[in-house]
């Protein structure tokens, strides 16, 4: 699902991957040290920061009107921008 819809030629990707409402992992897609464009754990939640990745988007949204969130509520979501399987 398209949470928030972004500048589609240059704004920033968020992707927020959830199994069955649970076990929330945002990923942002950066440039590393060689300037290749890799996703990198942003935030993972935990039964302390449930409401944390909210805030998070919340206040990345209000600062930049160009991000793209997308949310993948599927098992192993992390698959799908081409990392293999889940993060522990």
């Amino acid at each position: 699902m398209v949470v928030a819809k972004g500048e589609r030629e240059a704004g920033t990707l968020l992707v927020l991957t959830i199994a069955r409402g649970e076990n929330a992992r945002l990923y942002e897609r950066m440039p590393d040290a060689q300037g290749h464009r890799k996703w990198h754990l942003v935030m993972a939640e935990t039964a302390e920061n449930s409401s944390k990745i909210n805030d998070f988007l919340n206040r990345r949204r209000s600062q930049d009107p160009d991000l793209w969130i997308v949310e993948l509520d599927i098992a192993n979501g992390e698959r799908f921008i081409g990392l293999s399987g889940t993060l522990d």
